[in-house]
């Protein structure tokens, strides 16, 4: 579509005129046309977050990043917006609808955002409705949580509003996996079933990695960065190694991007919100120990790992009573955004398994 059409239409939809300049800066592209697709000119989940901050600052009016899902040409957003006012991000944010009473429920990753997970989510194959757990504090009304334990009582008190009781379908991405694991923990105490707990590519920090799978972590990095052991004597190698995996970890600290999820693209600042909560999820992350959990873990990890633990079983079997493991192509980035189908089929699966879902 041309920029006529939506000079032509902006006497019936004022709001056109006013996102079609967001739209062009986020993308980087013009003209863009009132009925050309998000999707279509290259969008995707970090930049449809950066494109409804853009949106809330110049009008004031907080949408749902996953609505445009919903809404994925200026067009139908411009209309989309005119109905809403400015409101809190609603915690649960439906992805996908389902006939079964029971809920899916999934968990961000450590940008906070469901954008990163609703493309998974439209491809699982099941009956049930699937909701995404947005974080507190993308919104700029909430604050940001700064503790696992307060990110899992925030989910639990809106999917109790939805589902009070169970069987609950709980899935975590990365960070999101440590917040479904506290989930799971406190429903378990509470005596109620927990379905399905499956954790995607999930790590706790590294200080609270077993001693011998960090040290087989910070050698295959050593021998990614060209570090020769046989040089070094042992008492300055093991320093030298720690200090060059600092990195490893570099894209989790606050002020920078991180592997998945709104990341800041050529031309458009980071929203403040958004680093906000990415800041507030590293400190919680840094501080979470994971604790035992009296259930089943499902685990589904990454086939190309270096910046994470090569054996997730070495990780989390002493931390769960039943422990299974699965691999998938990609890696810790990948798995969502590249080769979501093969994830898709193995939850499909695991619901298929869990409760009969098909």
């Amino acid at each position: 579509m041309s920029g006529t059409y939506i000079d032509n239409q902006t006497h019936k939809h004022p709001m056109i005129a006013v996102l079609t300049p967001i739209w062009e800066r986020v993308l980087q592209r013009s003209p863009i046309g009132a009925e050309d697709d998000f999707f279509d000119l290259g969008g995707d989940a970090s930049l449809a977050a950066c494109l409804f901050m853009e949106i809330a600052q110049a009008t004031g009016r907080v949408l749902p990043i996953a609505m445009i899902y919903e809404a994925s040409t200026i067009a139908r957003l411009a209309a989309a917006t005119e109905k809403a006012g400015v409101s809190r991000i609603s915690t649960l944010v439906p992805l996908k609808p389902g006939t079964d009473t029971s809920p899916v429920f999934i968990a961000h990753g450590l940008g906070g955002n469901v954008t990163d997970v609703a493309r998974l989510a439209q491809h699982i194959r099941s009956r049930h409705p699937i909701y995404g757990l947005q974080a507190s504090g993308l919104d700029g009304v909430r604050e940001p949580l700064e503790r696992i334990e307060d990110m899992a009582q925030f989910n639990l008190d809106a999917i109790r509003e939805l589902q009070p009781r169970g069987p609950y379908l709980l899935i975590g991405y990365s960070l999101g996996g440590l917040v479904t694991l506290e989930m799971a923990q406190r429903l378990s105490q509470s005596g109620e079933e927990v379905a399905l707990l499956a954790l995607l590519e999930t790590y706790p920090h590294r200080r609270f990695l077993p001693l011998a799978c960090r040290a087989r972590l910070l050698a295959r990095l050593a021998r990614h960065h060209g570090v020769a052991m046989t040089q070094l004597p042992l008492r300055k190698a093991i320093p030298y190694v720690i200090h060059r995996s600092e990195r490893l970890w570099e894209f989790f600290r606050p002020g920078r991007d991180y592997p998945l999820g709104q990341r800041s693209p050529a031309g458009v600042s980071l929203p403040s919100a958004a680093q906000r909560v990415r800041d507030s999820s590293y400190v919680a992350l840094a501080n979470y120990r994971p604790r035992f959990y009296s259930g089943k873990v499902r685990f589904v990890r990454a086939e190309v790992s270096l910046h994470f633990p090569a054996d997730p079983t070495a990780v989390w079997a002493q931390l769960a009573e039943e422990f299974e493991v699965e691999t998938v192509p990609g890696d810790h980035a990948e798995i969502l955004t590249t080769h979501f189908e093969s994830l898709a089929a193995v939850l499909s699966r695991y619901l298929q398994e869990s409760v009969g879902s098909t």
